[in-house]
């Protein structure tokens, strides 16, 4: 196993502490806390977070899918870092600047080691 391999798993597993965040824990106060949000707008908001939260689970599902391809994970490693670098630089400049440091500045590392086979 490469050393990239284990930082691919961390992110697949991120990306289901994400999904739970957002589509079980959103109104309750770790939800609330995790994304600084009042009661009002998690109530108000709950179905586009489970939402949300479904795509982060379709995300670490692609990482944990090119993880057992083996030899043919490559580029599916690759594809689905890929989408996880657009979706935080896209979330840092619409929601949340930490969003860049939580998701894409980690997924952009691991996928120059990925490319390195490292």
């Amino acid at each position: 196993m490469h050393f990239s391999d284990i930082l691919v798993l961390l992110i697949a597993i991120l990306h289901i502490y994400i999904l739970v965040l957002e589509m079980f824990l959103w109104d309750k106060p770790k939800g609330m806390k995790a994304f600084g949000l009042t009661q009002e707008f998690a109530t108000a908001s709950k179905k586009l977070a489970a939402n949300q939260g479904l795509y982060n689970g379709f995300l670490s599902a692609g990482l944990f899918w090119g993880l057992l391809a083996k030899q043919n994970g490559h580029d599916i490693k690759l594809f689905f870092l890929s989408c996880i670098i657009v979706a935080g630089v896209y979330g840092a400049m619409t929601a949340n600047k930490k969003i860049l440091f939580i998701q894409a500045l980690p997924a952009s590392i691991t996928i120059l080691l990925v490319l390195f086979n490292l």
